[in-house]
Formats: C-alpha cells, sequence, structure tokens
C-alpha cells in the first residue's frame, strides 16, 4: 500500500497559523495534495486535544480517521534550557500512538510549560528529560528532532548550543532514531556526516497554512497502515520509500545573511567577514549550508549504504506564480493551479507525470518550467534570514544580487 504522509503540521491553536488549519481544512487540504496520512499538529493543546478526541474516529492500531482521511497524533515542543552552565534551544516532535497517551503526555508535560498559550508550547525541559518523561508515559510514542538544521532551534542549528545527538540528549540519545531535515537542507547535505548514518531523515511540511501542507513529504509502502508499522518503517527503512524534498535553496535559511540589511553572502563570504555583517556590524544569521560544512567529514556526493530516496519538488504555486510574475496568491495563480489539479487530480501526481502529461496539461512555459523542476535543472537565489529562496527563470531575476562566482558542494 503506497502511503504519502506529511508528519508535521500545526493548527489554529499554534501562534501565527492559519484560522483554516482545523480537520475540515487539513481534509480540503490533504486531498488536494494528495496526501494520504496526515499529522495531527498541536495534541499537546487542551482544546485542539478535546476537538481530535471529540471528531476523530479509530482506524486500526493508533491511527485515527476524519472524513476517510488518516491522521497520526503528532505535536511539537519547544525546550529552552540550561545545560553545562550554556543555554540550549531545541524544537522536537512528539508522536503518541493513542489518544489516552497523547492526553497523558499534554497533562505530564503542563508541569514545564503553559502548554495552553500555544499549539507548540515552550517546555522548561531538557531534551534528555524529555525523552525520559515520554518513555515513562510510553514505551510506543516517539521522538524526532525537528527542522534539525534550522538556525534558532535546530538541533544542529547555529543557535542551538550543540554539535551532536550525544550533546543534545545525553544518556538518552540511543532512543532518538530519526531526524527532520526542514526546509533548508536535503539527504544530500545530511550525508555528508558520517555521525548522522544512523538515523533516518524524514521530510515535512511543518505548515501553518493549508497551502504549505505536502512542501515536502514522505512516501511509505506498507503491507498495512498503523502506528507500529509507520514507526518500524521510519526506524528500520523497510517500506520507507523515499521523500519529497524542498530544493534547500529555496528554504529560508539556506545561506548566511541579515534580512534587515538586504546582505546575502555564502559560506566562504560569511567567514571572509568573521561572520559579521558588512552593513551593521552584527553577528550574521549562519545558516544551514555553512553549519553542515562547519560539521561535515564527507564530499558531498557520498551516499551511506541503506540510504532512502529522495525527489525534489516545487511547490505548483510558485511555479505558475513565477512564470506568471504574479503573486502567490492572485486569482490568476490560482485559477492556473485549480486548472493542474482538476487535470491531475492532486498535486503529488503532477510531480511523477510524464513530460507529454504536463505538456498537455498547460500553457509552454508552465509545462517547461515544471519539467525542468522534476528534472533537477532549476536554479535559485538561495533563501537567507527567513526571507525564501526565489526561483530563478531568466538574468532578470538576479537583478539587484550581486553577480558572484560561488563554490559549488561539491567544492568542500
Amino acid at each position: 500500500m503506497r502511503i504519502v504522509a506529511d508528519l508535521h503540521v500545526h493548527t489554529k491553536y499554534a501562534r501565527a497559523t492559519s484560522e483554516q488549519c482545523d480537520l475540515e481544512g487539513f481534509v480540503k487540504g490533504a486531498k488536494t495534495k494528495g496526501i494520504d496520512l496526515l499529522a495531527t499538529g498541536d495534541f499537546t493543546h487542551p482544546r485542539w486535544l478535546a476537538e481530535l478526541k471529540a471528531k476523530l474516529e479509530p482506524k486500526g492500531e493508533g491511527l485515527y480517521t476524519y472524513k476517510d482521511l488518516r491522521f497520526i497524533l503528532q505535536s511539537e515542543v519547544s525546550l529552552i534550557y540550561e545545560l553545562n552552565g550554556k543555554t540550549k534551544k531545541m524544537h522536537h516532535i512528539l508522536y503518541a500512538p493513542s489518544l489516552e497517551i497523547a492526553e497523558q503526555i499534554s497533562e505530564r508535560f503542563s508541569k514545564y510549560g503553559k502548554i495552553e498559550e500555544d499549539g507548540r508550547p515552550t517546555l522548561k525541559l531538557s531534551s534528555a528529560g524529555l525523552i525520559e518523561e515520554l518513555m515513562q508515559i510510553s514505551k510506543d510514542a516517539f521522538l524526532v528532532c525537528a527542522h534539525a538544521w534550522t538556525p534558532w532551534f535546530g538541533v544542529f542549528g547555529s543557535k542551538s548550543g550543540v554539535d551532536s545527538i550525544e550533546e543534545a540528549f545525553e544518556d538518552k540519545a540511543e532512543e532518538v532514531f530519526a531526524l527532520e531535515t526542514g526546509l533548508s537542507s536535503d539527504p544530500k547535505m545530511n550525508w555528508m556526516l558520517s555521525s548522522l548514518d544512523r538515523f533516518s531523515l524524514i521530510s515535512n511540511s511543518d505548515c501553518h497554512s493549508l497551502g504549505n501542507l505536502g512542501r515536502e513529504a514522505n512516501v511509505f509502502d506498507l503491507d498495512e497502515i498503523s502506528f507500529k508499522s509507520l514507526k518500524n518503517a521510519i526506524k528500520t527503512r523497510k517500506g520507507f520509500s523515499k521523500t519529497y524534498e524542498f530544493y534547500p535553496e529555496e528554504g529560508k535559511y539556506h545561506y548566511d545573511g541579515h534580512r534587515n540589511c538586504n546582505v546575502l553572502l555564502s559560506p566562504e563570504e560569511a567567514e571572509r567577514y568573521n561572520n559579521i555583517c558588512p552593513v551593521c556590524k552584527k553577528k550574521l544569521t549562519v545558516g544551514v549550508l555553512h553549519r553542515v560544512y562547519d560539521l561535515a567529514d564527507r564530499k558531498y556526493g557520498f551516499k551511506p549504504e541503506n540510504s532512502v530516496p529522495f525527489k525534489y519538488i516545487i511547490p505548483l504555486r510558485t511555479v505558475i506564480s513565477s512564470v506568471l510574475r504574479k503573486g502567490i496568491m492572485t486569482q490568476a495563480v490560482e485559477e492556473e493551479y485549480s486548472r493542474l489539479i482538476q487535470y491531475f487530480g492532486n498535486e503529488f501526481a503532477v510531480y511523477e507525470a510524464s513530460d507529454e502529461q504536463i505538456r498537455l496539461a498547460t500553457s509552454p512555459e508552465i509545462a517547461r518550467t515544471i519539467i525542468k523542476a522534476n528534472k533537477g535543472e532549476i536554479k535559485w537565489i538561495p533563501g537567507y534570514d527567513g526571507v525564501f529562496g526565489k526561483l530563478v527563470l531568466d538574468g532578470r531575476d538576479f537583478k539587484g544580487i550581486k553577480d558572484r562566482k560561488q563554490k559549488t558542494l561539491g567544492e568542500f
């Protein structure tokens, strides 16, 4: 059974999240995208948990349904704590095998923070303490490091305060078996660290609006779908077919820089400035690519044994918006997007379609860009310091960006 799964989302109860991110919205969005299994998001929030208990129907072991869409119970927590005299900041994703366990987790963590204030609560608890509390409640529950390289709260981020899983989780490091790559890194970048070979790499949208649902996702091929089989597929990689990945350059923390100063720098340029902004003279936000270079012990291009394949994708609205040179929320973009969805059935079907099918479905310009994206023949102005990368279609897209000769990943 082929399953497309987005295993990390947020709801209307999380800060800066659309009111449409509820069960009704998720069902509609998942159908449009082609998602078979969706995370609930935010189960630690009491009001959202009450909605889940009232509306979800059990569907086998550890999974639930609402209007025929399968759900897995998921929440994200933000940890801020002191360890060895230094402040650590990390986000982790939690998965619960039942609503009863989810409720116990929510109640237990209310001791460490105000869980009713945000769908992603901030807890005064260490990463090791989080694992210990989770395992005391349920051995079946599990944790994944969220957007592992994001500067501010990724476990390997430039601001997290640690350089390894062992440093982050101390004596509980063996309980961690998966990392989320995040939008600004891809598996190839993670494969540059031999220390990460034992971890499975998953990819999810971490969406705060329905339009971003499924912008990254996972594909499983399982005999039967259950909480246990899904956990086992992630852990062992058996039945874990592939991930759908953002181009990492599109992620908003790929390069170094300062958005307020309009400063965008590659890692080698940032180092020439000693990681200091040349405009305001404050510290740069060191991006994901730079951190990978700092921690890597392999050349780019190395592929570990038993690694899960992946495919780059670009959200269709991004492609259409770039080709039409109109805002992503404009009527023209939405109309063309709707035509493509009606033709193919859902967005993920477009990523797997043949070139000929794509040419029959849309204009030559849009078809050409989708085909190039599917083949990896795409250029970007990289994202930095909270600014998403920009898709480059021709020379005009480089306007205002200094022309530099950049090193390629293979040179590191």
